[in-house]
């Protein structure tokens, strides 16, 4: 629902919603401590404890201190409380009249108090979030993967506004649980290969840099992403070959579900068949040629093609367990999603956008398609139901990432609307059917509706 709603700034708008309840519940309680002077010791106490709590359930806290921190926070909102209402209760000079409101010197000290609180926040997320990509590039080395598949050097399609090719890692959607991002030391990092395996091992992020690496072009996308919608990438992935570690525990028999653990307990599984079916599939330390960073899974990451990531995508990873199709569920399965996740094919159009206004005569389409792990063969556009127009593609790198394409049809002035529909490598069309997100990825045709100007 967050995602629907707010896209990649989910995390914000809840946090957002946190500050301002925070802010009404602060106010009551002022309100209340007026007539009942302990509703502020009781009530900020109260939420100390419950706070300190919380930050105990993390593995990746700051441990006991944090009850330090929560009595510190306890006594300096009583503190402000109290000086904030005796700032805003000034006897009058008679000592009779009833109180008055000092404006000025309520409102200086709220601001304050503002100020200092504000830069306590800032101090306590640096305490627990220091650049930790930043400190690992200073001492590990990313070494020269032995394979890169190369990313086409030139391409044809030449639209204003289309998406590229490759998608900019500060542009690269994020879809996750973590309200903060893991901070994850590289040097303590640990990632276990266990469960249903002959020989289950332990590697630290020396070791994984250590081994022989690829470098592959690999489009992901969200399963929460509607038709049309944003929350799909393309980028360069380097790693190592999932099958590689699997070949060093030796999978035993009946181990068909591969299934992975974030440092911060979020877990996903997919059938262990297809991490052996010639599909990419890499534990991911660099993306676009730099280590990751700590928004996209830094120390490491898997990264499959075809599936969705909320059954493959595991950022932070920290395990990678064999066991049994039914032996556990990923963190998204009980909540209502679909236990397997391949991506449907998928097409969208980036230009025109919805409600543009072009000019009238040859007008250009552009847009991305894609079916990582498949791959597009023909990409068509529909304008006011008329004949489906076949489109130009640009070149890929495999089959595992998106296509842009092209198309013009010449138009009269007028509002028009237009369709895109994708034909994957084995000659399915793209469905027109329309489907929500859940439970296992949207589908329908993107469509877009502008108008021509001009005679």
């Amino acid at each position: 629902m967050a995602v629907a709603w707010f896209g990649t700034n989910d995390k914000a708008a809840l946090v957002t919603g946190t500050v301002v309840i925070s802010l009404v519940l602060g106010a009551l309680v002022g309100v209340a401590a007026r007539r009942r002077p302990w509703a502020a010791p009781a009530v900020l106490g109260g939420f100390a404890l419950f706070g300190a709590w919380a930050q105990l359930q993390d593995p990746r806290g700051l441990g006991a201190v944090v009850w330090l921190i929560a009595a510190a926070s306890a006594a300096a909102g009583t503190g402000a409380i109290v000086l904030l209402l005796a700032a805003a209760t000034a006897p009058s000079d008679e000592g009779a009249a009833p109180a008055t409101v000092d404006r000025r010197r309520f409102l200086g000290l709220a601001g304050a108090f503002a100020v200092v609180t504000a830069g306590a926040a800032a101090f306590g997320r640096s305490l627990q979030q220091h650049d930790v990509v930043a400190s690992a590039a200073k001492r590990f080395k990313l070494r020269a993967p032995g394979r890169t598949t190369p990313v086409p050097d030139a391409q044809p399609i030449s639209v204003e506004g289309i998406s590229s090719y490759v998608t900019s890692t500060d542009d690269f959607y994020r879809i996750d649980t973590a309200l903060s991002v893991p901070q994850v030391d590289a040097a303590s990092w640990r990632l276990r290969v266990e469960g249903m395996v002959d020989d289950p091992f332990e590697m630290t992020y020396e070791d994984l840099l250590a081994l022989p690496s690829v470098e592959e072009v690999v489009t992901l996308q969200c399963v929460s992403n509607e038709v049309g919608g944003d929350l799909v990438g393309n980028a360069r992935w380097q790693g190592v070959p999932l099958t590689d570690l699997l070949e060093r525990a030796g999978v035993q028999d009946g181990a068909d579900q591969i299934f992975m653990r974030s440092v911060d307990g979020w877990t996903c599984g997919f059938p262990t068949e297809l991490a052996g079916d010639g599909r990419v599939a890499l534990v991911a330390y660099a993306m676009n040629g730099e280590p990751l960073p700590a928004a996209h899974g830094f120390p490491a990451r898997l990264v499959v093609s075809g599936l969705y990531g909320y059954v493959s995508a595991t950022k932070w990873i920290e395990s990678i367990e064999l066991t049994t199709w039914d032996g556990a569920d990923g963190y998204w399965v009980p909540r209502g999603w679909a236990k397997e996740g391949p991506i449907k094919l998928m097409s969208r159009i980036d230009v025109p956008r919805s409600g543009a206004k072009v000019a009238a005569g040859t007008v250009a389409f552009g847009g991305v398609a894609w079916l990582p792990n498949t791959g597009i063969s023909k990409v068509e556009v529909q304008v006011d139901d008329g004949e489906w127009t076949e489109a130009d593609l640009g070149r890929v790198a495999s089959v595992d990432t998106w296509v842009q394409w092209r198309a013009e049809v010449s138009l009269a002035a007028g509002d028009h609307r237009a369709r895109v529909r994708a034909i994957d490598a084995d000659g399915r069309v793209q469905t027109a059917e329309v489907a929500e997100p859940a439970p296992d990825g949207a589908t329908g045709l993107d469509e877009v509706r502008f108008t021509v100007e001009g005679s």
